[in-house]
């Protein structure tokens, strides 16, 4: 019976047929409205749109195709503000397509599906996308068996979608409602074409919560049940796309489309198909037009493109000459646009008529990249053919970022890249070859499934330079592979990192250069990337900066907490520190990560943290570090994080490689913007070696080290010695490697006669004068996002960037006496009188475009923002040197000033306009009008601290000439003179701001203002959307001060002794002249008293010493801030010398400050005139006078007016009596006498710790001045620093001080004291400082700069050293040295192939004292103890000790007598210092030489946990096994060193896993030679392999064995031989 029921059941449902049928051998009218409208969803803002109103008719040929007609179609336009602004016809455009709105299309069309579409020739692509629209509207998938059901892939005019369908039946009405919604957001394969976007990265975390742009289209049908199927009788289809640039929820711009199709009636009359054939023109999809090639931001109705083009051309430039016209980036943007319309043929034949216009050829090739089609390629490629290199290769490099990569232009690309011509030439080869790379990443990141052959021709060439070893050839391949990022080029990279094949024969950049490819193909492959990344970082055998570039690719491909958490147990047990320090940091810096898209890897760095603990969170500054930072703020859905890599191998100060990245985020996708790279593989070893005399002069070193790069001869010419790129978004754009070829390729080309000639011909065009134009014109941004809509118009979001510069000059030289050109030298020019005269005019102007809504060839209605950016600076300038008689003077005339100087101007509207009537064009404000609602306020909000007249009165010592800010109402500062009253505040307007600010000065006699307008929509609503809605604009104007005559301005400037002939106006500032100024006498009073003070306690400073105390340190150590009161600090002790000539610059200083410097007493060394030249010979302007007194260590400066009636001055003094002290004083006011602060800076002591102090002390201040004071003091408090102490007291008023204390020689003391407060603070320095130096100060007496760089190299150099036993290596790793009688030991020896230097030390088996032997270069250098002193032997001949310092005659090592003992010095060959004293001895290292010497004192690489390695570079565990494995084994007993010692691999049996076995140390162990025995022996612990049963022999590759086992034997140390020694 269930049976019987429920086919009964499925029987009723199936006779229900709901598909849409239309009946044959009839006619269905409709009624057709279709609308599309942009704005914002709140009122009162502008709108822009199109409306189509049109009869359907539909009739059916057969089962399967229908006939459909638009009869009487009309377009209408709108653009305004409301529902009563009505739409207007488009007559002419409606005119003009009639034909094809009319003429009759054809479909397939089977259960409400629309199948292919047929339509004639005739109908445009854009027109049959109208007809798409209506097709969408009847294109359903009704199931009968389902009332709700959804769709995973439908197709329509968006492309393919889910889909959602609700059916409901009205049984008693007898109608069908069905409801159909798509998710445009949720498209399996949407119909959307992005241009300009292929360097942007989708960051799907950045629109996980808020989406930039979304969009959504609902569809709701009343269908009548017939018994053939279901008849439409009304659609409405409403879509809405929605944008922000910012966080969607504080509002959005939308376009909404809106659909109606209603039923008419059904006539027995059908359509007449078209006379013409029916072409398969695709099916429902939207099919993309014209609109891709027809920009937004104008639209031109184009008939004869290349008449037109020629008329644009001849226009642009014509108005362009001398300045950019205001409107020419829209006209170069209708340049490109008109050529995109050309022909092959149209763009020769444009070229060929102005090829011989030097002006028209250069517009033409800016024009020609932005067309942005395979054709610019073309011509491109012709142009290289026709030997224009230098026009077409930038033209080509531009179009790497302007060409649209598809299959078409990236084979024309290759050819211009792979060419003969750009083969030949290195730059263009590179950067061509680079931009190949591009090409295929852009086309790859359009088409995800792009085809391995395009990076096939790299391939090729990648493999055919690794077999030939072309090194260079293979890196700039790699770079390649690497901005092509394909995931086919993995293979290759894998061999060359030594993980599918051997790749040891290749240099370490090469694999470097392997790695970093990885970093884009990640963005294709992440899970093969990640694997390979993970390989490398794991194993040790790589070199560290390897593993550190694999760690940074790692993270790059943000892997998840499980892998993060692997690395970081990894870490625990990391034997390499810089590997360790480097991720470590890289990991604590991705904790703090906001980005979106590193959201997740900050949790998983978080629990990787967690996992190592703090074990290495006190590495120092020494070892790689990893930084990231970043921000990202969400309602404005923008960010930008910046991170830095500083990869050091050795633990040195000169880094070996440094790696800065900033990485953008906005409107939902990041890019990485730019990225720069450096690497300094050798530059700082060849700058160091180089031979200089301790006697050469200054000009003598500079000389030498620019030859240092070419006498670097260690390697051979392609070995770099640093090397730089730079990337843009992704891309590397550039880079340079330098070697010793290079150099001497520069250095040839500089002194060649090729640069001579050149500088030749510029200096004959200076002297008969020349002018230049030019006029660079650029598309800097063309980004579009272009989709269908359901209406089967498109929608365009889009941004423009279009500018345009030019610059005229004119420049004429002339020179007294004539030159000799025929033999010129650059010396005739130091005895000329130089006049050069310049006319110059610059001019640029910048237009951008924001738009959103429809834009077709024939239509356009949209919302646009419009920025425009112009700039005008004339000048008119004559310049006059004669350097014999120290004379320079700057002419400027006035010049004819635009109206503005610089102005942006920003607006927003809607328009709508069509091809056919371009002159009624509709443009409307967003914000058309706006309503009084309030007055400005009685004191408006202050301007900014910078245009604060300073100078409003005499409150702060100057004149009120200088600059009038009258305009401006000061707020809180109570002015003298009060403010103009005569402007009455204009009412404000909601959203809108007005303001000018204006300054002039009126001794030049010039005026500038800054103007300030800003009208908004933020009455609708308070974010940032609202606030770029309406108008902004702010110019700067400078004019003349009316009823100023001014000439012209001067500056001269007079050094010498005719400074004093200069002088306009004599200053003068006698003692009479300052009687009853109490400033300038408490001052003196303060200036002898502290001078005096000086002098005493420099005599009692060497006695007299406080003892430190710990309360520095103790309040220091505070992690956050404190207010508690502290202990007593200890006193600031100066420690000047009061040596006579200390006296007399005292003497000196209180005369300076009596006499004020006069005229009749010193002779002023130079003049400073700035003067305006007005009609009436008035003076006007400024004088600046500089007085040096050498013999005392002063000097003074003075500033003055030129005006007799202005008596102001400006004083500035200062004299250095000491090498430890500085003072000076500024005054002001009239005569100096107003207002002054002095200045005090010195060296001294607190406790036994050096310091250094500077004071600020001052007498009376401007009330302006104490008030931006006060200001700033209320922000202080709010300090929130970590480990700032601050505390309460009562310090010395009107002074201000900060001590800076060396508690140590890491960490830094900053003590900061105000009247009525104290702050202190601890800061740790990277690098130790040389305290021992810097406590007596001696280095600082003779050559400053000569002992500055010997503390540096001092400090920077690593040390080794041994007292008695206790030894303690580069690594300051300690042990004792039970070092073998008579036998040399390895200390210290540069293990690279060069060799430079080997450091022996050998313990006699007398009295066991130490000898040392230092071989380096030629020479052989013996230091040797004997029971008073150092015996020094060179090549054998012995040195007494008298006769040193010794130096080699090949220079560069020094023998000298330091304290007990002896030093040698030959860091050129990178040994700073060796040093044999009688109980000690030590071995320094300079800088360069870190990670690359070996011996008992280790690598000097800061790796700890590598410490102890043997010559065979196995890593031994015990530090008596390492220090013998460099002992020097003898041969036999006849050795002349006297050693009787070899190394062995001892044999032991043992029960190893319940088996007898042999073992044998797989570690030299130091034996007695055959027939001698052991005297003394000490244990060491080594590593054995064994073998089951009994061998008599060790294996040849025994050291070679992995270990099993570890046991302690004795090794010897001494031995006693017989005759029987062999």
């Amino acid at each position: 019976m269930r049976v019987v029921v429920l086919a009964l059941t499925v029987a009723l449902v199936a006779c229900h047929n709901y598909a849409p049928y239309f009946p044959a051998g009839k006619t269905i009218a409709y009624e057709y409205e279709a609308v599309i409208m942009g704005g914002v969803p709140e009122e009162g803002l502008a709108k822009a749109g199109v409306k189509i109103t049109s009869k359907i008719l539909l009739t059916a040929v057969d089962a399967q195709h229908f006939l459909l007609k638009l009869a009487n179609p009309e377009l209408f336009e709108y653009a305004g503000v409301g529902a009563n602004v009505p739409f207007i016809p488009a007559s002419k455009l409606t005119a003009a397509l009639a034909a094809q709105l009319m003429t009759p299309i054809k479909f397939e069309y089977a259960n409400g599906l629309v199948g292919k579409v047929f339509a004639p020739a005739t109908v445009s692509a854009t027109v049959l996308n109208i007809f798409r629209g209506v097709l969408n509207v009847i294109h359903v998938n009704i199931k009968s068996t389902h009332n709700v059901y959804e769709l995973m892939e439908e197709d329509g005019v968006h492309g393919v979608c889910n889909t959602h369908y609700i059916i409901n039946e009205d049984t008693k009405a007898e109608r069908i409602h069905l409801t159909k919604t798509r998710d445009l957001n949720n498209c399996q394969r949407p119909i959307v074409k992005d241009i300009g976007l292929a360097y942007m990265d989708k960051c799907v975390e950045c629109q996980a919560i808020t989406k930039n742009l979304r969009g959504a289209v609902s569809y709701e049908y009343t269908l009548k049940p017939e018994t053939t199927g279901a008849l439409f009788m009304e659609a409405k289809v409403t879509e809405v796309h929605s944008f922000s640039p910012f966080n969607e929820m504080n509002g959005a711009a939308q376009m909404m489309a809106k659909q109606r199709l209603t039923f008419v009636s059904i006539e027995n009359v059908s359509i007449v198909p078209a006379v013409a054939e029916y072409l398969h023109r695709g099916s429902v999809g939207y099919e993309f037009a014209s609109e891709l090639l027809q920009t937004p931001i104008l639209l031109v109705k184009i008939t004869d493109p290349a008449r037109q083009a020629v008329e644009v051309l001849n226009h642009l430039v014509k108005n362009n000459m001398v300045q950019v016209h205001h409107d020419a980036p829209l006209k170069f943007v209708e340049l490109v646009q008109l050529m995109r319309e050309l022909e092959w043929a149209n763009i020769e034949e444009i070229w060929a008529h102005h090829r011989f216009k030097p002006v028209y050829r250069r517009w033409i090739m800016d024009a020609i990249p932005a067309i942005g089609t395979p054709m610019a390629l073309r011509f491109i490629e012709a142009r290289f053919l026709a030997n224009d290199l230098c026009e077409a290769f930038p033209a080509l490099l531009a179009s790497v970022h302007m060409v649209t990569a598809d299959p078409v232009s990236i084979p024309i690309f290759e050819r211009l890249a792979f060419s003969a011509k750009v083969q030949e030439k290195p730059i263009m080869r590179e950067a061509a070859m680079l931009g190949y790379g591009t090409m295929v990443a852009k086309y790859c990141a359009e088409i995800p499934t792009c085809s391995a052959e395009l990076v096939k021709p790299i391939l090729d060439r990648a493999a055919e330079a690794i077999r030939d070893n072309k090194i260079e050839e293979v890196v700039l391949l790699l770079k390649v592979l690497a901005n092509a990022g394909h995931p086919a080029s993995l293979k290759t990279i894998t061999k060359l990192l030594g993980l599918g094949g051997a790749a040891s024969s290749l240099p370490q950049r090469v694999q470097v250069e392997a790695l970093l490819a990885l970093r884009n193909i990640a963005k294709m492959a992440p899970a093969l990337v990640q694997d390979l990344a993970v390989q490398i970082f794991m194993d040790r055998a790589h070199q560290a900066e390897l593993r550190m570039l694999a760690c940074v690719v790692l993270f790059e491909t943000r892997p998840p907490v499980g892998l993060v958490s692997a690395i970081a147990n990894i870490l625990r047990s990391e034997p390499n520190l810089q590997v360790a320090s480097f991720t470590y940091s890289h990991m604590k810096s991705l904790t703090r990560a906001t980005a979106p898209d590193f959201v997740k890897v900050a949790a998983a760095c978080n629990i990787g943290m967690r996992i190592i603990g703090h074990q290495l969170s006190r590495l120092s500054f020494r070892f790689s570090r990893a930084i990231y930072v970043d921000g990202y703020y969400n309602p404005l859905t923008m960010g930008a994080a910046a991170s830095a890599f500083y990869i050091n191998e050795a633990a040195s100060i000169l880094p070996k490689a440094v790696v800065a990245k900033v990485r953008t985020y906005l409107i939902g996708a990041a890019t990485d913007a730019v990225e720069v790279g450096v690497r300094t593989e050798g530059i700082q070893e060849a700058l160091l070696k180089v031979p200089v005399s301790a006697d050469a002069d200054n000009l003598t070193k500079m000389r030498r080290a620019i030859k240092a790069l070419t006498y670097w001869k260690s390697s051979d010419a392609s070995a770099p010695l640093a090397s730089m790129y730079v990337k843009i978004f992704g891309q590397e754009i550039a880079f340079a490697s330098l070697d010793k070829s290079a150099v001497e390729q520069i250095i040839a080309l500089a002194t060649g006669p090729a640069a001579r000639e050149f500088g030749m011909g510029y200096l004959r065009a200076f002297i008969a004068g020349f002018t230049r134009q030019f006029t660079k014109p650029l598309l800097v941004a063309e980004v579009r996002r272009i989709l269908p809509t359901a209406v089967g118009l498109p929608m365009e979001l889009s941004l423009y960037t279009v500018a345009v510069a030019a610059a005229s000059v004119h420049v004429k030289a002339t020179m007294r006496p004539l030159l000799n050109l025929d033999n010129f030298h650059i010396s005739q020019l130091l005895t000329s009188d130089i006049r050069v005269e310049a006319d110059l005019q610059t001019s640029v102007a910048v237009h951008t475009f924001a738009v959103m809504g429809v834009n077709t060839a024939l239509i356009q209605a949209a919302l646009m923002a419009r920025a425009k950016v112009n700039m005008i600076v004339p000048a008119n300038i004559e310049v006059m040197l004669d350097i014999a008689e120290g004379n320079f003077k700057i002419k400027a005339d006035p010049v004819p000033a635009p109206e503005h100087i610089a102005a942006a101007r920003y607006e927003t509207f809607a328009l709508v306009r069509n091809v056919e009537d371009a002159p009624a064009e509709i443009l409307v404000p967003m914000i058309p009008t706006a309503v009084p609602i309030q007055e400005l306020p009685t004191h408006p909000r202050a301007p900014p601290v910078f245009l604060y007249p300073l100078a409003v009165s005499r409150s702060l010592g100057v004149s009120s000439e200088v600059i009038d800010f009258s305009h401006i109402h000061i707020p809180h500062i109570p002015p003298p003179v009060q403010p103009p009253t005569h402007h009455d505040h204009p009412p404000i307007i909601k959203g809108i701001f007005e303001e000018s600010f204006c300054a002039q000065s009126m001794t030049f006699g010039l005026k500038a203002c800054l103007e300030l307008f800003s009208e908004s929509a933020d009455f609708a609503g308070d974010s940032a959307l609202y606030k770029l809605i309406g108008k902004h604009s702010a110019a700067v104007v400078v004019k003349a001060v009316e009823g100023e005559d001014i000439e012209r301005l001067e500056m001269e400037v007079q050094v010498g002794a005719k400074a004093a002939a200069k002088i306009i106006k004599q200053i003068i500032l006698s003692d009479e002249d300052l009687v009853g100024t109490p400033v300038m006498n408490k001052l003196k009073k303060i200036l002898i008293a502290g001078l005096n003070a000086t002098m005493k306690s420099s005599s009692s400073s060497s006695s007299s010493r406080i003892s430190a105390t710990d309360s520095s340190s103790s309040s220091s150590s505070s992690s956050r801030r404190s207010t508690v009161a502290l202990p007593k600090r200890q006193p600031f002790q100066k420690i000047h010398k009061a040596t006579s000539q200390a006296r007399s610059s005292a003497s000196s200083l209180q005369a300076m400050y009596k006499k004020q410097f006069l005229a009749n007493a010193y002779d002023p060394v130079m003049t400073v005139i700035f003067r305006a030249v007005r009609t009436d010979h008035s003076m006007q302007g400024y004088q600046i006078i500089a007085y040096l007194d050498k013999p005392n260590h002063a000097w003074k400066f003075v500033l003055a007016p030129l005006s007799p009636a202005e008596q102001w001055k400006i004083c500035a003094t200062g004299i250095m009596p000491s090498l430890h002290l500085l003072t000076a004083k500024l005054s002001w006011g009239v005569r100096c006498g107003e207002f002054a602060t002095m200045i005090t800076a010195e060296t001294g002591l607190v406790g036994p710790n050096p310091a250094f102090r500077v004071r600020v002390n001052w007498i009376d201040l401007p009330r302006a001045l104490k008030h931006y004071i006060r200001i700033l003091s209320k922000y202080a408090p709010a300090l929130d620093v970590a480990g700032l102490i601050e505390e309460k007291a009562e310090n010395t008023k009107k002074q201000v001080s900060a001590t800076i204390v060396a508690t140590s020689g890491k960490s830094l003391n900053l003590i900061v004291k105000t009247p009525k407060r104290l702050f202190e603070k601890t800061i740790t320095l990277p690098y130790a400082l040389p305290l021992d130096e810097l406590t007596g100060l001696k280095p600082f007496e003779d050559n400053i700069v000569e002992k500055v760089q010997y503390l540096l190299a001092k400090e920077t150099a690593a040390q080794c050293s041994m007292v008695r036993d206790t030894l303690t290596t580069f690594n300051n790793k300690t042990y004792t040295n039970q070092m073998p009688v008579s036998c040399y030991q390895v200390l210290a020896q540069d293990c690279t192939e060069e060799m430079k230097f080997m450091v022996l030390l050998k313990q006699d088996n007398v009295l066991a004292h130490k000898h040392i032997n230092v071989k380096i270069a030629d020479i052989d250098v013996d230091l040797i103890r004997t029971e008073s002193n150092i015996l020094v032997k060179v090549n054998g001949l012995e040195i007494p000790i008298g006769n040193l310092p010794y130096q080699h005659p090949a220079g560069g090592i020094h023998i000298k007598k330091r304290g007990e003992g002896v030093a040698i010095l030959a860091p050129m060959y990178g040994l700073h210092e060796v040093y044999c004293g009688m109980d000690t001895w030590k071995i320094k290292v300079v800088d360069w030489m870190k990670g690359q010497t070996c011996g008992v004192c280790g690598k000097a690489d800061g790796e700890v946990r590598q410490e102890y390695r043997t010559p065979s570079g196995r890593l031994t565990k015990n530090s008596v096994s390492h220090a013998h494995s460099w002992v020097l084994p003898a041969e036999s007993c006849a050795d002349t060193t006297e050693c009787r010692m070899r190394h062995e691999s001892v044999t032991m049996e043992m029960v190893v896993r319940d088996q007898m076995s042999t073992c044998y140390s797989v570690e030299p162990v130091l034996r007695c030679l055959p027939g001698c025995t052991p005297i003394r022996t000490t244990p060491v612990t080594v590593s054995f392999s064994c073998t089951d049963g009994k061998m008599h022999h060790p294996p040849t590759d025994v050291y070679e064995k992995s270990e099993d086992l570890r046991e302690t034997i004795d090794a010897h140390v001494a031995c006693s031989c017989s005759a029987q020694c062999a």
